[in-house]
């Protein structure tokens, strides 16, 4: 009777040490249309059509697509998105992702294949438009990471 105890007491404690790292998961065939609050990390392989509030990392699957608005801590798209996105730390864009609308961050990672049409505000400046951009020749100062 007393193992009982220890056994469901231990049982909880570790339930609730796990709980953080829950991840939510949206499977594919799965539409949603309307507002979503999630308190931890949520992973998309269906489809939204509304706004997500995720205090965690959000993950748009290959499979994924949202379309509306997105605020979270990071995130990472291998899918579509089309819509408004707020990101307070990392965007992660995949070769696989599909990206269009308006993009705010603070670190941005891009891969190549990646379709990014995009206005894009990182670390609190705007990044100009290429149309906006003279076509004067000015001083560039490039740093180029060496991939051999």
């Amino acid at each position: 009777m007393f193992g009982k105890k220890e056994n469901v007491s231990n049982n909880q404690e570790t339930h609730a040490a796990s709980s953080s790292n829950l991840i939510n998961s949206l499977v594919a065939g799965t539409n949603i249309e309307g507002t979503i609050f999630a308190s931890s990390d949520i992973r998309i392989d269906g489809s939204i059509n509304g706004t997500l509030h995720c205090t965690g990392k959000v993950i748009i699957g290959q499979e994924g697509k949202v379309v509306g608005d997105i605020q979270c801590e990071n995130a990472v798209i291998e899918g579509s998105f089309d819509g408004t996105l707020n990101v307070a730390s990392t965007l992660n864009v995949k070769e696989t992702a599909s990206i269009k609308g308006e993009i705010n961050t603070n670190k941005l990672l891009v891969q190549n294949g990646a379709v990014f049409n995009v206005s894009c505000n990182m670390g609190g400046s705007k990044i100009k438009n290429i149309n906006d951009i003279s076509s004067t020749p000015q001083e560039v100062e490039v740093e180029l990471a060496n991939t051999n």
